[in-house]
């Protein structure tokens, strides 16, 4: 059996992998042939695939690939028109009604393809057997303490563009530094509440905010007990730092709205939508309806009074540390790659191509 791992077209800043140096030689040892295209961006070296066995191929030569390969990547494909015909493995979102999910369907259905949601590989216990979670938690807990740092000594001017990092102690380094430099000028340490703590998201936002030196009586770790009674929570606003890592799959109410924030107590002044649910009509944030990116890190919300309140929505947040949020996802995704030979009966990939027919069914006629 073959695999492709593409490159992550139309994804600038999207420097993770599905597949690293070390899960593609054991995808090789086991048989399989592993076509890695090159790419600019990604956190690894061709060099670094090749020398363990795979064939460098050029960048968006997917489409081209033989009959009967399976084509691995991460993110969404650019959006176009043509139909596609091979079983893709890949991050698609496009199973929660977000914009534009019914082009992303019907691709498959008019080329006869595919889709195997990363997002919805699941065990027999439902539980998803690969994720980027934790590492979305720590990167957007450390930009939320950098965003809380930057807006008390820049008011006025939006936090700058970030880019990836060699590895998690470099990050560390700069949020302690932007801790120091708050609590310099306000006199005190942000406080964090943290919902969906008991998660491998916000387990990571916790962790974060631990190795930053945040103290722990400053973190709130909500989960299922702590909103159980249904927000807007009064918590939040008089938090500083928001950080959402809940996984969304149905309506509840809001945690904040535009009409909770208009309190004299608010403190809230950064909001991390870990979940980056933007526009899914669900989202339990609806203060902004914008996504950011690592160009344009946060948007501002319009709020009366003060401290002025930023939100980051980033999409990719695992990117913030490539290498080892690939290591991770990459290593726990590998006992099911293992397996793909015979993916339509193997329960994990035949449950992800039940999945895409049920969502398939779901499309206008016209699909």
């Amino acid at each position: 059996m073959s695999l492709h791992l593409r490159s992550e077209i139309g994804k600038a800043l999207e420097h993770r992998s599905a597949l690293t140096p070390t899960t593609t030689k054991a995808l090789i040892d086991a048989g399989f042939k592993v076509f890695v295209e090159r790419s600019p961006q990604r956190i690894f070296d061709g060099d670094e695939f090749e020398a363990v066995g795979a064939t460098l191929v050029e960048e968006n030569s997917w489409p081209n690939a033989s009959e009967g390969t399976i084509i691995i990547g991460l993110k969404e494909l650019p959006v176009e028109a043509f139909p596609l015909k091979h079983v893709h493995i890949q991050f698609a979102h496009c199973y929660k009604q977000q914009r534009g999910y019914e082009e992303v369907l019907g691709r498959f259905v008019r080329g006869r393809g595919t889709l195997l949601d990363l997002e919805f590989l699941t065990d027999s216990n439902g539980r998803r057997v690969a994720a980027f979670g934790y590492h979305a938690g720590f990167a957007g807990a450390a930009l939320a303490i950098q965003n809380w740092a930057w807006q008390i000594n820049h008011p006025g001017h939006p936090f700058p563009s970030v880019s990836s990092y060699q590895n998690e102690d470099a990050l560390i380094v700069d949020v302690k530094t932007a801790v120091a430099q708050g609590t310099e000028k306000t006199g005190k340490t942000p406080s964090v509440l943290i919902i969906g703590a008991l998660g491998r998201c916000g387990k990571g936002a916790a962790d974060l905010c631990s190795r930053a030196g945040v103290p722990p009586e400053n973190v709130l770790k909500w989960d299922l007990e702590e909103t159980a009674k249904g927000g807007p929570f009064a918590e939040i606003v008089e938090s500083d730092i928001f950080v959402n890592c809940i996984y969304l799959t149905t309506k509840i109410p809001n945690f904040i709205d535009m009409p909770s924030l208009d309190t004299p107590n608010r403190k809230l002044s950064v909001v991390c939508d870990v979940s980056a649910d933007t526009t899914n009509p669900y989202n339990p944030v609806p203060i902004y309806t914008k996504a950011t990116t690592f160009d344009e890190p946060t948007v501002p919300v319009k709020t009366k009074g003060e401290p002025a309140l930023s939100v980051i929505s980033i999409d990719h947040l695992p990117s913030l540390l490539p290498r080892e949020a690939s290591e991770a996802f990459s290593n726990d995704l590998l006992p099911h790659l293992l397996r793909l030979k015979d993916w339509r009966t193997d329960p994990v990939w035949a449950g992800a191509e039940k999945l895409m027919h049920e969502k398939v069914a779901t499309l206008p006629k016209s699909e």
